[in-house]
């Protein structure tokens, strides 16, 4: 198709929006015109059925991405080219921009989303606050628990948990009716966490992978590693929730031996954590950053690394339980799970539950297209 052809065959529909929405309507435009890369992803599907791009639109579609950059390295009007698309740059600065409007409070957000000095003060105040709370030197082999109560664990660890999961589901709910959703049903729900659960939008479209960090060439590196770090926080999570069951509801606290659910859960989890992340940091570092947000880069390797000493820290304290640098791994875990508890809503974190809601999204529309 003309450069001609596809410059009169799409309009626009621009409402009082940033400039990264106003561009991304231009962009998305000329995508729906020329339709080279409709199969490559979710995001590319929910662009072909519009003509015209309206903020909400624009938000779903953003959050739909995964930033696979296979379109932009497929695309003929890239830069050089007069019409100089960035596909993925754009919806990225969308997708956090969304992000950023609907987690309250905002400001919270937008510094989370955009420096580090947040995450080393609250690491840094943590360490302190642990440090009293532990009331032991740093030096000390003494068991866990010994260290630190459980009721005190819960005491700390209660509201820094559920407060910022609140967070989450009340910015959850403003994006879901800023996009129009409607009542889900649970074949949408399913197809969603389907989608998410096997990184369906990561194959390429045609299952050789993705383009984030070798450029014209296809990986499926990016996948696994979002696969082994979704996997393994699930698999913490699941340890600590079988670990709450005990305790309370079966009277048996911990510690618990190796050959049982929380160890098993907790340490096979730490280990997929661990690698995920350090895998994903690595790819950052070889992609583009200009096919990314990158006003966000810093805090986005921040907070990918922040996960990674969650996962690593925890192994260590596992791994070192009795010897003299117990006291200290204890104090650095639970300062940097505390830290991550506060940014779930507030850094990329998000990003993995708005996608989801993308998604459920994507599942309604599509079943109404049909």
């Amino acid at each position: 198709m003309s450069p001609e052809l596809i410059q009169v065959s799409y309009s626009l529909k621009i409402d009082t929006v940033t400039t990264d929405h106003a561009e991304a309507q231009r962009q998305l435009g000329i995508c729906t015109s020329c339709r080279y890369c409709e199969g490559y992803c979710a995001a590319f599907k929910s662009v072909t059925r519009h003509r015209t791009f309206d903020v909400a639109t624009v938000s779903h579609i953003a959050n739909l991405c995964h930033n696979c950059r296979g379109c932009y390295y497929a695309c003929q009007y890239t830069e050089p080219h007069e019409f100089s698309l960035n596909i993925p740059a754009l919806l990225a600065n969308v997708r956090a921009q969304n992000w950023e409007e609907h987690i309250q409070p905002r400001v919270v957000t937008r510094h989370m989303q955009r420096y580090i000095w947040p995450y080393v003060m609250l690491t840094a105040l943590f360490v302190l606050l642990f440090s009293v709370a532990v009331g032991a030197p740093w030096v000390s082999a003494l068991p866990f628990y010994s260290l630190i109560s459980h009721n005190t664990m819960v005491l700390i660890f209660l509201p820094l948990f559920v407060l910022p999961v609140i967070a989450l589901i009340l910015g959850l709910r403003r994006y879901w009716k800023s996009i129009g959703g409607k009542p889900l049903k649970l074949i949408h729900v399913k197809e969603a966490i389907a989608s998410a659960a096997t990184m369906k939008q990561l194959d390429g479209g045609q299952g050789q992978g993705c383009n984030y960090e070798a450029g014209e060439r296809y990986t499926s590196i990016r996948r696994w590693a979002h696969q082994a770090t979704m996997y393994g926080f699930l698999l913490c999570f699941l340890s600590t929730s079988v670990a709450t069951l005990y305790h309370y509801l079966f009277n048996y606290p911990a510690p618990y031996p190796f050959f049982s659910l929380p160890k098993m859960f907790g340490v096979s989890g730490g280990i997929l954590l661990t690698i995920g992340c350090a895998v994903l940091i690595y790819l950052k570092r070889m992609a583009d950053e200009g096919l990314g947000s990158q006003q966000r880069q810093r805090a986005e390797y921040t907070f990918t690394t922040l996960l990674f000493l969650v996962g690593l820290t925890g192994l260590l304290l596992y791994w070192c339980k009795g010897t003299s640098v117990a006291g200290g791994l204890l104090i650095v875990h639970l300062s940097v799970v505390a830290t991550f508890f506060i940014a779930i809503p507030y850094s990329k974190m998000s990003h993995g539950f708005f996608r989801l809601a993308a998604l459920c999204r994507e599942s309604q529309l599509s079943s109404r297209a049909l």
